[in-house]
């Protein structure tokens, strides 16, 4: 009988944080915060679930709502970042960051 109850308490404190554990994981996400367009290209500018990093999805504007992506680029640590990197590289604008 003392078996049985030492299990319980082992075993059921292990279960529960296993479950915690992988309940978070799978509720992660990224989450599209802005579209736009510019030049020849349209973009969509997603964010992790914690809003840690951003990466864009970019199209040209020719292209079809529901092809692939013609380029995905990411690692930015803000959206301006992001937005700054679109306009320079593929809307072809003129910004204090990047002169033309």
């Amino acid at each position: 009988m003392k078996l049985i109850q030492i299990l319980k308490l082992a075993v059921i404190p292990v279960l529960t944080i296993f479950s915690f554990v992988s309940t978070s994981n799978t509720a992660l996400a990224d989450y599209l915060n802005s579209q736009g367009s510019g030049g020849n290209y349209r973009y969509e500018l997603w964010s992790s679930d914690d809003n840690s990093h951003y990466y864009l999805k970019i199209w040209s504007s020719e292209a079809s709502p529901n092809s692939d992506a013609y380029s995905t680029s990411g690692a930015f640590t803000s959206t301006r970042e992001a937005l700054i990197y679109f306009d320079c590289n593929y809307a072809e604008r003129s910004l204090p960051e990047y002169p033309r």
